[in-house]
């Protein structure tokens, strides 16, 4: 494709949206051509190249990497609210590979907040780190009833969707879920796991989910990249 010399359209809007459009079709990924290859490929200025890929870059779709070039940002990974799916299921619905990785476990006293949000007075507490494509995404705080955590960590929870444990492996059904989503800090103990400034915040995702006798089975606080991670909410308007 090549670019209109005479177009009203300014040269670098028609090269950031073939440059886009080369993202979009993934005919683009990873790091992307020089700026002289822009430059040869479309017979404009260096100026031209470096204006349309700044617009990408204050979009989101590139980014620069310093001392190493221009990239296609990540992918962001969507979780479709109103849907009780796991982070397993939505990382594969985004055509990436899931992972995780199983930091710690124990028998715990919660804190005032999540025993006042729950009712446990004791809990089993799982944290785990998520990936998309070997790449750390988030970290999650798991608190289960004691009798369901000391159950779950008998299985391999480096390798294992913990909903799909919950429910084929403990036959346990979940019916509702209650969530809140908002922005903020990682705990400070968390701050080493994720590829990512310490100063940046992320999404917080704090879940509960209740069984079909309205038992409380768990609640997470899930902390994501926010440059990786986005959640989409579908509504409709009833009408008559």
């Amino acid at each position: 494709m090549s670019l209109d010399q005479n177009s009203s359209i300014p040269l670098h809007i028609q090269l950031k949206d073939v440059i886009e459009e080369g993202v979009t079709k993934g005919v683009f990924s990873g790091q992307i051509p020089s700026e002289r290859k822009f430059m040869e490929k479309y017979d404009v200025s260096r100026s031209t190249v470096r204006a349309a890929i700044s617009l990408l870059v204050q979009e989101g779709i590139l980014e620069k990497r310093h001392g190493k070039g221009t990239f296609v940002s990540l992918k962001p990974i969507h979780d479709w609210l109103g849907n009780l799916s796991s982070t397993t299921e939505t990382i594969r619905q985004m055509g990436m590979r899931p992972g995780a990785k199983l930091v710690t476990h124990y028998r715990t006293v919660p804190s005032t907040y999540i025993r006042e949000r729950t009712g446990f007075e004791e809990a089993y507490f799982i944290k785990r780190v998520r990936y998309a494509d070997d790449i750390p995404i988030g970290v999650e705080r798991h608190y289960y009833p004691v009798e369901i955590g000391k159950e779950l960590i008998q299985y391999d929870l480096d390798n294992a969707t913990l909903y799909d444990l919950v429910e084929n492996e403990l036959g346990i059904q979940f019916a509702e879920a209650n969530q809140t989503i908002k922005s903020g800090p990682l705990l400070n103990e968390d701050k080493g796991y994720l590829e990512i400034s310490p100063q940046n915040h992320v999404l917080i995702a704090e879940r509960i989910i209740k069984d079909q006798k309205n038992d409380i089975i768990e609640m997470e606080e899930a902390f994501y990249r926010s440059d990786m991670y986005a959640f989409e909410l579908n509504l409709s308007r009833k009408f008559g």
